[in-house]
C-alpha cells in the first residue's frame, strides 16, 4: 500500500474511534407531564443520565393521551400515563406494561367549580360546563361522580381541554367547573369551591386512581439494565421525599425543581404534593404491582375498563390486566 493511502486508512480508522462513544451511547426519549412528583428533582439533577449513561430526552405532554399516541408511533419509550388512559390503552392491544407508581392519587385531583355558578350539589351540574382532559384519570372520575349521582353523561356539557386551556377557559367565563389536577387545581381553587375529588370518589366507588410509568414491552426487555436503575432512583426520589416533607419548603432546591418542571409555582407546591400518596418501593412490589391479577394495579385497570367499556371508550376488555403489569423490574431493584 501506499504512504499516501496507509496515512488516509490511518486518519479513517482514528476517525472512527473518536466517533465510537457517540455512536455506542444508548438513547432512550421519556414523556412527562406536569404532575407533582419527587423524581423532578432527579429530572433536574440529571441523575438518570448520570446513573446509567443513556442519553435521556425530557419530552412534555399536556396530557396521558397524547403521551399514548407518541408512544404508539415509537416516538417515545416510556412515558407518565394516568390509569384511566393506561387501561384504555392495554385494552386496544398497545404493547405496554406498568412498571412504576408515580403517585395514588388520592385528594390530588379534584371536581372544582366557580363560586358563582349557583353549584351546591353534584346535581346542580346539569346543563353546565365541566372541562377535564379526555383519556385521563379525572375524565374517568367525572363520569363515575356524575353517574354515582344519578346523572348521565349527556346531562353535563363534558369538554375535552388539556390542562393549560383550563386554565384560560376558566378565567375567560367559559366554562363553570373542571377536574383536574396541579398546577391548574391549585390556581382555581382560589376563586371556586372543591365538590369532590377522586380521593373521595374511591371511597365511596371503590375506584381508585393513579398515576403510572409504562414502558414499551420490548425495549423494557432490550434495556433491563436501565429499567432497573431507573427504578432504583424512582424510589430513592420518594423515599427523599418521604422522610423530609419539613424541608420540602418554597425556597428549597427540591420544591424549585419540581416546580420548574412541572411548571407550579414554588408557594404552591408543599401543600399540593402533599395531597399525594408515594408508595415505598416495597409496596410497588407487595401491593401495587406484584400478584398478579390481584395486585391493586391490575384490578384497577380491571375494574377502568369494565367502566370505559360501558362507555364505549373501548371495544373489549382483557381476561386478565396483569398482563400490562410488570413488578420485574421493582423486585430486581429490591436486591
Amino acid at each position: 500500500m501506499k504512504p499516501v493511502k496507509l496515512l488516509k486508512a490511518a486518519a479513517f480508522a482514528v476517525a472512527a474511534l473518536v466517533a465510537l462513544p457517540a455512536l455506542a451511547q444508548k438513547e432512550v426519549t421519556i414523556a412527562y407531564q406536569d404532575m407533582l412528583d419527587p423524581y423532578r428533582v432527579m429530572q433536574d439533577t440529571q441523575a438518570l443520565e448520570k446513573a446509567t449513561g443513556y442519553k435521556i430526552n425530557w419530552k412534555q405532554f399536556g396530557g396521558g393521551g397524547e403521551v399514548l399516541k407518541a408512544m404508539a408511533s415509537g416516538a417515545v419509550q416510556v412515558g407518565e400515563v394516568g390509569s384511566a388512559g393506561i387501561a384504555a390503552a392495554v385494552s386496544r392491544g398497545e404493547p405496554l406494561v406498568l412498571f412504576w407508581i408515580l403517585d395514588d392519587i388520592g385528594d390530588a385531583e379534584a371536581l372544582v367549580v366557580k363560586k358563582d355558578a349557583g353549584i351546591k350539589t353534584m346535581a346542580d351540574l346539569k346543563g353546565k360546563k365541566i372541562a377535564t382532559p379526555f383519556n385521563s384519570t379525572s375524565h374517568f372520575d367525572t363520569v363515575v361522580a356524575l353517574e354515582a349521582a344519578g346523572l348521565k353523561p349527556g346531562d353535563v356539557q363534558i369538554l375535552n381541554m388539556r390542562p393549560p386551556e383550563i386554565r384560560a377557559a376558566w378565567q375567560r367565563g367559559d366554562i363553570q367547573g373542571a377536574f383536574i389536577w396541579d398546577p391548574v387545581l391549585t390556581e382555581i381553587k382560589k376563586d371556586g369551591v372543591v365538590l369532590t375529588s377522586s380521593g373521595k370518589i374511591a371511597k365511596a366507588t371503590g375506584k381508585a386512581t393513579f398515576d403510572g410509568y409504562v414502558v414499551n414491552k420490548d425495549w423494557a426487555k432490550a434495556n433491563h439494565d436501565f429499567m432497573v436503575k431507573f427504578v432504583k432512583i424512582l424510589a430513592q426520589a420518594d423515599a427523599n421525599y418521604r422522610d423530609n416533607k419539613a424541608k420540602w419548603t418554597a425556597d428549597s432546591p427540591q420544591v424549585k425543581a419540581v416546580a420548574k418542571w412541572s411548571g407550579a409555582k414554588p408557594e404552591d407546591v408543599p401543600a399540593s404534593m402533599a395531597l399525594y400518596g408515594f408508595p415505598t418501593l416495597k409496596e410497588q412490589v407487595d401491593v401495587w404491582l406484584g400478584g398478579g391479577k390481584n395486585s391493586l394495579a391490575a384490578k384497577t385497570f380491571a375494574a377502568t375498563a369494565e367502566f370505559q367499556l360501558a362507555q364505549k371508550q373501548i371495544e373489549k376488555t382483557l381476561p386478565d390486566y396483569s398482563v400490562a403489569v410488570d413488578p420485574t423490574f421493582a423486585k430486581d431493584a429490591m436486591k
